[in-house]
């Protein structure tokens, strides 16, 4: 890998440029007309204008992309994250050109970027999912007839997308049509997708992630956890590491499960394996026995995995000493994980913020 393109922008190009910079590697970055001043295009070996202002337009045109990439003689693609980074379309386009993706293969991306698929792979692995209907089956009586079965309250998500577009949650029977009325055209409108899945709510419960590490060679290793349960609408506002719920035994056992549904996806690279933790601050409705998680076991259930690398990736970072990057750059390459499980270390404490622009009325601004 002598070139590298970023297909991306602002903060994750700028991180990637640093690293690859770092290892000798030169750098592409790519621009819309609005970011013809940004940090990225400055500090990136050649920069490319793929012209526009919106990203419909620009960083999410797959044909300017690899022609950019074409044009600059770069060997490599890191898609950073958001915008085409779980398109598995453009994985295979990258390939396809001839290039390296930084990346999982795109069967994993595909396999993994339905919630529906992921849950179903999950349950062949091992992974606990919460009871739900994440069948194809979307007719309104089936989901009426679903939620009767799972109990309320429950939770309507779209099978794609992310972000808290297209989620609902749903108390009672009465609420449930308007409710899947409602993600639907979100879900249609955010992602060109309308098919939806309901399960279960977990009212009031820790949103734990582990961050997962694959390698071509069949190795995967975890990388410890990131306690996100701060929120607001469904985004994530404080990233924890690591999580005061989280004692070495829960630690373990969630790793061990984010690493067996990783393989099972045939996943290769960075990826986030998200879960809901009833314990020590969950409400189950559906009341059973429970040990609280800090004491080192709780009942924890499957979200999604998010096949790329994430915004809260330098948590991880600080408590591990490792670059992710050069990771991506190395597993790439086709080079073996550098750690095996035993050696990771975990040492200290890293929290990250999310700084939020709203306006007087705490709309998004």
């Amino acid at each position: 890998m002598k070139t590298l393109l970023i297909a991306n922008r602002g903060e994750i190009a700028r991180r990637i440029i640093r690293t690859a910079h770092r290892m000798g590697i030169a750098t592409v970055a790519v621009y819309s007309d609005a970011d013809r001043d940004a940090l990225h295009v400055r500090e990136a070996t050649t920069a490319v204008a793929l012209g526009g202002t919106a990203s419909a337009d620009s960083y999410l045109r797959v044909d300017k992309l690899i022609a950019a990439a074409q044009a600059t003689g770069a060997d490599a693609v890191h898609p950073g994250y958001g915008f085409l980074s779980e398109n598995a379309g453009f994985a295979q386009a990258v390939i396809d050109a001839g290039l390296t993706w930084v990346g999982p293969p795109p069967a994993a991306i595909h396999a993994l970027g339905s919630k529906s698929a992921a849950k179903a792979l999950a349950l062949q692995h091992g992974v606990p999912v919460l009871p739900g209907h994440f069948g194809a089956d979307q007719s309104d009586a089936t989901f009426a007839a679903e939620a009767q079965r799972i109990g309320f309250p429950l939770m309507v998500k779209a099978v794609a997308g992310g972000g808290g577009r297209g989620m609902r949650l749903v108390h009672s029977a009465e609420q449930l049509l308007p409710a899947l009325q409602g993600a639907r055209s979100e879900a249609l409108s955010g992602f060109g997708h309308g098919d939806l899945l309901i399960e279960r709510a977990l009212l009031n419960p820790r949103h734990v992630e582990v961050q997962v590490f694959a390698d071509a060679h069949g190795h995967c290793i975890h990388l410890g956890e990131r306690d996100c349960s701060v929120q607001r609408r469904h985004q994530k506002i404080i990233e924890e590491s690591p999580s005061p719920a989280v004692s070495p035994a829960l630690r373990a056992e969630l790793g061990r499960r984010a690493v067996a549904l990783a393989l099972g996806a045939g996943s290769v690279g960075a990826g986030t394996v998200e879960f809901l933790l009833e314990g020590e601050r969950g409400e189950d409705p559906h009341p059973r026995p429970l040990t609280r998680a800090g004491e080192g076991a709780g009942h924890f259930f499957l979200m999604e995995m998010n096949t790329r690398l994430q915004v809260e990736h330098p948590v991880t970072e600080m408590l591990t000493g490792l670059d992710l990057v050069e990771w991506q750059i190395r597993v790439a390459r086709g080079e073996a994980l550098p750690l095996t499980q035993d050696q990771v270390q975990l040492n200290g404490h890293a929290i990250e913020v999310r700084l939020c622009a709203e306006d007087p009325h705490f709309r998004p601004h």
